[in-house]
């Protein structure tokens, strides 16, 4: 398949792509900030007299901020798309793909952080890409994700006898 939604007059739809706003607003900028920081003072402390700083310390602190910077990337990376198949979840460490019919719920409220689904199998999976931070921005993507599941949701098989 395409990996297109469909529509409810015929044709499809693109994927729908989750994110969250300011996790990503603030972690590229500090992604940024530590590589600028970092570099800056590698470059500064090998060109100091005396500071004992040499090449392969520069480099070394050049390799750590990209380390860093490559983390804060992978956390500002996390997503949920959605397509006519499922839903690809992907969070800092592990990407999970489910299929429709095995969301029984999804959960936004309470203390939690994020999103929530509950699966037929008994397991919770976070969707770390619909964030409580993000405020009426994240309700209405969980709102909105909620109506996805059960647009899509398995339908018990009508009854055709007269």
């Amino acid at each position: 398949m395409s990996g297109a939604t469909p529509r409810a007059g015929g044709g499809t739809a693109a994927p729908r792509v989750f994110r969250p706003r300011r996790a990503r607003v603030v972690g590229l900028a500090f992604a940024v900030g530590i590589v600028v920081v970092w570099v800056g003072m590698a470059i500064g402390l090998s060109l100091a007299p005396d500071s004992g700083w040499g090449a392969q310390d520069t480099v070394s602190a050049a390799v750590f901020a990209a380390l860093l910077a490559g983390v804060l990337v992978r956390l500002v990376s996390v997503r949920a798309r959605a397509d006519a198949e499922g839903l690809e979840v992907r969070n800092v460490v592990f990407t999970r793909r489910v299929d429709w019919g095995a969301i029984v719920a999804v959960r936004f409220g309470g203390a939690d952080p994020w999103l929530t689904l509950d699966l037929d199998d008994g397991e919770n999976l976070a969707v770390m890409a619909v964030q409580r931070a993000d405020g009426e921005f994240a309700r209405a993507e969980a709102l909105r994700l909620a109506r996805l599941v059960e647009a899509h949701a398995p339908r018990p098989p009508q009854d055709t006898r007269d």
